[in-house]
């Protein structure tokens, strides 16, 4: 059976990476709204390159311990359709947040080596049992800062009835990425530092052939 991977792309801070994003057909635009991030863009600059996402790309705003307030301030300016947690958020703060701004939310885990498929499929149960904007996890790998550090993790520690339901992440390229969806076959593939030919800025070819693999690895599931 052919399946369709969805795919986001994410740390995208310029006019032109916006818009190849959206001529490559990406489900996704990851805009990061942490300012410790070479990635990081500003909430005005980030509501100016939304003008050219069209209906149905959904425009998913990184966080990292952002309170309420900084989260609601980027909103006022950018107009953004799903929040992503990628720091060291509580559970409760998490659904809080969502709730209080009225966005789905996904919730970044960084895969340490000790974690069990077990501990994955609790987490995604709590989370779900506490918010109605959960919308999922997005599985990264753990590294010292919060995300973009182009490592992968032990994809086999994602159980198999949880992988159509996450955001598979972590050190995805060009090179591993038709593996990575044919052997977890999630729902999604998040890349950032993946497609970028300098630290925070995006390789537009790199872009290309990121679909493109991801696409050849959909012809074969």
């Amino acid at each position: 059976m052919n399946c369709r991977t969805r795919i986001k792309l994410c740390g995208l801070s310029r006019p032109e990476e916006v818009e190849a994003a959206v001529e490559l057909g990406a489900d996704a635009i990851g805009l990061v709204f942490y300012p410790a991030s070479p990635r990081y863009i500003a909430p005005g600059d980030a509501a100016t390159l939304m003008r050219g996402v069209p209906a149905f790309v959904t425009a998913v705003g990184l966080f990292v311990n952002a309170d309420m307030q900084s989260v609601q301030r980027v909103l006022n300016d950018a107009p953004i359709g799903m929040l992503q947690f990628h720091g060291d958020e509580t559970m409760e703060q998490c659904s809080a947040i969502a709730a209080a701004v009225r966005r789905p939310f996904l919730r970044a885990v960084r895969v340490r080596s000790t974690m069990t498929p077990d501990d994955l499929l609790k987490y995604e149960a709590q989370y779900r049992a506490s918010s109605p904007f959960f919308a999922g996890l997005l599985l990264d790998a753990f590294v010292d800062g919060y995300g973009g550090g182009g490592k992968v993790f032990d994809w086999s520690l994602i159980p198999e009835k949880l992988a159509p339901r996450v955001v598979l992440s972590g050190g995805l390229s060009v090179q591993n990425v038709t593996e990575a969806v044919l052997s977890v076959q999630p729902l999604a593939v998040d890349v950032s530092s993946g497609i970028e030919g300098a630290k925070g800025v995006k390789d537009l070819a790199l872009m290309r052939e990121f679909v493109r693999a991801v696409l050849a690895a959909d012809t074969q599931r």
